[in-house]
């Protein structure tokens, strides 16, 4: 029994020492990897307060020049995704990665993203489109034909995305590869729009003090392009009215408070001048025949 118990001893004797030698050999190099952490961690955070400064930068530089903004928020973007890309590749180069190692794995990496997601790429594809033709520029009030008909203000255009702003101010964000495809109405594109105004009046009024009335209008407005090709006509001869129509020029810019004012406007002169606007009426006519 006390040969067992020395045995026992002895093993857990032995036991002790192997775990006790084990520990002595590991914990060096636990510690020496736990540093490397804290070290990439506070490279990782240092680096990214770079990358900020640097895309700030690239773009403060970038604005003092004639550069499109989107241009700028493009670049931008891209810069900042390519410069995340080296910092993870010297941090992992910092862990004793080899460079040939890490630059396969960002290879076959690159490769299986791109696989799966190639509709992100076609929207890279498409912003580096949008940027060189240039359909629209941030600032643009551009309509999507294909997307129901979708509007707004360009607020950014960025890597993969692009924003607008509607009228009632909501955020609308569509990809750039659907808007590289699409039919894209630019309305700001030009310095100058075309105002049509269509009125009716009675059968029984003067047209040609309707037109002279228009012209008028037309002359003394201070938004309208007197020498642009201003007309006044005769467009249509209606059920219940004599549609006469404008057609003038007007700063892109001024062009909705240019025709609510003449749409007021026009309502005040006709009913100053006794020409009536006729709105859709059903007369009946009674014929009474004499009993025989």
């Amino acid at each position: 029994m006390e040969q067992e118990i020395q045995n026992v001893g002895n093993t857990l004797e032995s036991m002790a020492d192997t775990y006790q030698q084990y520990f002595e050999n590991f914990l060096p190099g636990l510690a020496g990897f736990g540093i490397k952490v804290v070290i990439a961690l506070l490279v990782f955070v240092g680096g990214r307060k770079v990358i900020q400064w640097i895309v700030y930068l690239i773009k403060t530089s970038m604005q003092k020049t004639s550069i499109d903004k989107g241009v700028i928020q493009f670049v931008g973007s891209l810069l900042r995704v390519g410069l995340y890309v080296l910092l993870v590749f010297t941090i992992a180069t910092h862990f004793g990665v080899k460079e040939s190692s890490v630059a396969a794995l960002l290879g076959t990496a690159g490769v299986t993203v791109g696989l799966a997601l190639q509709g992100g790429l076609a929207n890279i594809a498409g912003g580096i489109m949008l940027l060189t033709f240039k359909p629209f520029q941030v600032g643009d009030y551009v309509i999507i034909a294909q997307q129901n008909d979708c509007e707004g203000t360009v607020y950014k255009i960025e890597i993969c995305y692009t924003t607008l702003i509607s009228i009632d101010n909501k955020h609308i964000v569509i990809p750039n590869g659907t808007l590289s495809n699409s039919i894209i109405t630019n309305v700001t594109a030009r310095d100058l729009r075309k105002l049509e105004i269509k009125v009716g009046i009675s059968y029984d009024s003067d047209i040609q003090k309707a037109k002279a009335v228009l012209e008028e209008i037309l002359h003394n407005d201070e938004d309208t392009k007197d020498d642009q090709g201003m007309v006044v006509f005769v467009d249509e001869l209606g059920e219940s009215s004599v549609v006469m129509g404008l057609r003038v020029w007007v700063a892109t810019e001024k062009y909705w408070a240019a025709k609510w004012r003449l749409n007021e406007l026009i309502k005040e002169a006709f009913d100053a001048n006794g020409i009536e606007i006729p709105y859709n009426q059903l007369q009946i006519h009674v014929k009474k025949h004499a009993v025989k």
